[in-house]
């Protein structure tokens, strides 16, 4: 049976320095990863916020615009992410789809689980955007949720650090790094893995979530396929 997994970028992991757009060399880069994982029979969903373009509590911080319209301008900013992660895989020469949970035919299809495991079984690459198409609800959880929906193996959350750390080690020379803690223990407050509902759902369904450097090469492959965890942290 062919290993199924999702991965978790971050909107801001695609912009360059300036933190701001998309830097197509990072495409590129993912776009490698990517295909090593596809060359190995390893199917492949993706998820990837928009923080680079817009977040959607950050937009509604002085009331102008509404929480909700906020997130659903959050939302359309993974769809933009989402095209763009689908031509650089294109241009690899690699199969793949976008599903959105909002419709806009025009752009992508729209998601349905069944057509997604279908397209995941033909060995193409699926990208879900537009989170869960809910406010209030991050990313992170709609990562977890179609992880969930696909029967994945893992979700891999790519950060730009290599694992979880008791405090953030970019601040504290001093910051331990916990390979392997528990959902109570993620959920804790000092330690920000993903959000606590994503967490949360992830501890209902033992869904193992790995989080790891993105930017280290071939490290997606060695976690998935040599079960190196030492670049990484799993929270189980």
């Amino acid at each position: 049976m062919k290993k199924r997994v999702l991965v978790k970028f971050s909107g801001e992991a695609l912009a360059s320095e300036n933190g701001f757009g998309i830097d197509t060399s990072i495409l590129k880069f993912i776009a490698k990863e990517i295909k090593s994982l596809v060359e190995h029979d390893i199917e492949v969903g993706i998820v990837i916020g928009g923080g680079n373009i817009i977040r959607g509590v950050s937009a509604a911080q002085n009331g102008i615009i509404k929480r909700t319209s906020g997130d659903y301008m959050g939302m359309l900013a993974t769809v933009i992410n989402a095209v763009a992660m689908q031509e650089a895989l294109e241009y690899m020469g690699l199969q793949v789809r976008v599903q959105s949970a909002i419709k806009m035919e025009q752009i992508c299809e729209t998601f349905i689980v069944r057509r997604a495991i279908r397209h995941l079984e033909k060995g193409r690459i699926v990208i879900f955007a537009a989170g869960t198409g809910n406010p209030f609800f991050t990313t992170d959880t709609a990562a977890t949720l179609r992880a969930i929906e696909i029967e994945s193996s893992m979700i891999i959350k790519a950060t730009k650090v290599n694992g979880i750390y008791d405090k953030d080690p970019n601040k504290y020379n001093d910051a331990k790094k916990l390979d392997i803690i528990s959902y109570d223990d993620a959920l804790k407050d000092n330690i920000k893995v993903m959000d606590d509902t994503s967490i949360a759902l992830a501890k209902d369904n033992s869904l193992p979530i790995v989080v790891c450097n993105m930017f280290k090469e071939r490290n997606l492959l060695n976690i998935i396929e040599n079960n190196d965890l030492s670049g990484c942290s799993i929270v189980k």
